[in-house]
């Protein structure tokens, strides 16, 4: 029995997926990594997605990944899986997770292909109708909304969010508007994600537009940061916020963007630096180099300085 979906707050967890020394799932791993970033307190858990190296997982290892999360998580904070790719493999991924307990998906593009707005509209529309479970709609890559194709999809009764990650602020700013008010008269709920790779260094001008929920990649590693600049962003609380940006999210933001993908494979490093050994990333990914994870711990320590001279400032 899936939970109802009654809407997110709060920062939104998406692990890592662990793999063994052989190259398979983790799932021993990964229960002890969405256990303990559960108990951090996180709105919601992503399953599956992009930080949990969706593009290389077969149907079945989803299946494995979202009923121990689902299992780890017991019911204490909705948990969304990936799905997407080729309609084929989009349609099974829907229905694997919802078989394994998944309250709701993040679509994620299509592979690789360039599509016409109407094409995204229907791709949409034939995975959120193989599944009732709720469905977020992902902007970025090759999967682009337009104001009208936004529009249309919000009218599909399961889809439910919209997660920006091509950072476009004018045309965000335009489907919101567009969206809000195509649904003003249905009552229907509906809810703007931020997507951005850490979404932390944009989430200010999002908050500005009206997206005030974001995905943490953070999270995933150094859930006390992550949770104490949301907490910031909150109470408006202008030095933390610059504190942090200074000491810990421009530096990893200028370390990410040193390799494709370190996006994902940095935050697998600073899973294991934080004491969950998480394995590699699979091919295409690659690890960072022994000097990049020296550079990722220094970061994660002077966020930590930071976090402990504020404290030190409010008593």
């Amino acid at each position: 029995m899936h939970a109802a979906h009654e809407g997110f707050d709060g920062v939104l967890f998406f692990p890592v997926t662990p793999f063994t020394p052989s190259g398979d799932v983790d799932t021993e791993r990964l229960a002890e990594h969405v256990t303990k970033g559960v108990d951090a307190g996180p709105g919601g858990v992503f399953i599956g997605c992009g930080t949990g190296e969706f593009h290389a997982l077969e149907s079945s290892e989803l299946k494995t990944v979202v009923s121990t999360a689902v299992q780890a998580i017991g019911g204490r904070v909705p948990v969304f899986a990936g799905a997407g790719g080729s309609i084929a493999q989009a349609k099974t991924f829907a229905r694997v997770a919802a078989d394994a307990g998944a309250d709701g998906l993040l679509l994620l593009p299509p592979y690789l292909v360039e599509m016409p707005p109407a094409g995204l509209v229907e791709y949409t529309r034939v995975v959120a109708g193989t599944t009732d479970l709720p469905l977020i709609v992902y902007n970025r890559n090759n999967a682009r909304y337009t104001e009208a194709s936004a529009v249309e999809v919000s009218r599909i009764d399961n889809v439910v969010g919209f997660k920006d990650g091509t950072g476009d602020l004018d045309q965000v700013s335009r489907i919101v508007r567009a969206v809000n008010d195509e649904l003003a008269t249905s009552g229907k709920p509906f809810q703007y994600f931020n997507g951005l790779p850490t979404a932390e260094v944009s989430q200010q001008a999002y908050r500005a537009i009206g997206l005030t929920l974001y995905s943490s990649a953070t999270f995933a590693f150094a859930p006390d940061i992550a949770l104490a600049f949301y907490r910031a962003l909150e109470a408006g609380n202008e030095t933390l916020i610059a504190a942090l940006l200074r000491s810990f999210f421009h530096p990893l933001v200028r370390l990410r963007d040193r390799v494709p993908g370190y996006a994902v494979s940095l935050i697998k490093a600073g899973v294991t630096l934080e004491g969950i050994d998480a394995g590699e990333v699979r091919p295409p990914l690659i690890m960072p180099t022994a000097g990049d994870i020296t550079e990722l711990r220094a970061i994660i320590a002077a966020g930590r300085s930071v976090l402990a001279d504020a404290l030190e400032t409010v008593r």
